[in-house]
């Protein structure tokens, strides 16, 4: 841990014993020089280099943050703006980033990064391609299917959707996020819809009623694991992680907690062994 991650935080989770260390059913903490970030064991026992970073390596980029989860990696980031938009890596190579929220490997080695602070950091990989996704899945950016454009990508570089593994990096939990019905009715819209679509959400527990008049409490990763497993996903190759970024404030940033802009970094790196050159017609 940096001393000035130190300063802001106050002693940290990592700082003393802790009996529910690494007991998040799926998700594991690893330990390194630096500090601890995050993996979802799923994508690790595929061999796909990945992390999920906390607040507490703030002040680094993606540049240094890709050395501890990899080596001799080409870094590729977005500059988002809660979007759908999907890029492949190489369109995003050095700064000034271009717009968008998520990135498609088209290579091996590179290493790609999205960022948030409640938002969903979404990671993909393909094991039989080797190539990789990371999404900023916001709710503006789960209604405009960003994850399901990601998808496609993918597929055109020879994945198969049955195959895919994804991860759901920290985020707001729903009891910690009260939206209006204009975000439930566009999330229920990107899944089928609006009535289908709603009638899915509740089914799946993503919506629940707020005791406030016209506001609901809303679950994103549900809804957007279900917008997942609508669009062709098996649900048993996704995880989902529990943390919730407003209710741990000694590891994540959070707006909703705050209404500070300040953000913790996600990364994959791609294990693909072709050029990307030659894609599925």
């Amino acid at each position: 841990m940096n001393e000035a991650a130190r300063a802001e935080t106050g002693p940290g989770p990592f700082d003393r014993p802790d009996g529910r260390f690494n007991v998040l059913d799926g998700w594991t903490w690893i330990g390194c020089y630096g500090g601890y970030y995050l993996q979802a064991n799923a994508l690790a026992q595929h061999g796909f280099e990945h992390g999920f970073f906390t607040r507490l390596w703030r002040g680094r980029d993606p540049e240094e943050l890709s050395g501890y989860i990899s080596v001799s990696t080409s870094v590729h980031r977005p500059q988002q703006i809660h979007s759908g938009i999907v890029l492949e890596a190489n369109q995003a190579c050095s700064a000034p980033w271009p717009e968008a929220d998520g990135l498609v490997s088209d290579r091996g080695g590179q290493s790609l990064w999205v960022c948030g602070a409640d938002c969903t950091p979404v990671l993909i990989a393909d094991p039989t391609t080797g190539h990789t996704a990371a999404c900023h899945a916001g709710w503006r950016g789960v209604a405009a299917r960003i994850l399901p454009t990601a998808v496609d990508h993918l597929e055109a570089r020879g994945a198969s959707r049955d195959d895919l593994v994804v991860a759901l990096g920290p985020a707001v939990s729903g009891a910690r996020y009260q939206v209006g019905d204009d975000v439930v009715t566009a999330i229920a819209a990107s899944i089928g819809s609006v009535s289908n679509g709603r009638t899915a959400l509740v089914e799946a527990g993503a919506v629940q009623v707020d005791p406030e008049p016209g506001r609901y409490r809303f679950d994103l990763r549900m809804a957007t694991v279900l917008q997942l497993e609508h669009a062709g996903l098996n649900q048993e190759r996704i995880s989902s992680c529990p943390l919730c970024t407003a209710s741990e404030p000694e590891l994540f940033h959070s707006w909703r907690r705050d209404q500070v802009k300040a953000v913790q970094w996600s990364g994959i790196v791609s294990q693909a062994e072709d050029s990307g050159e030659s894609l599925r017609s």
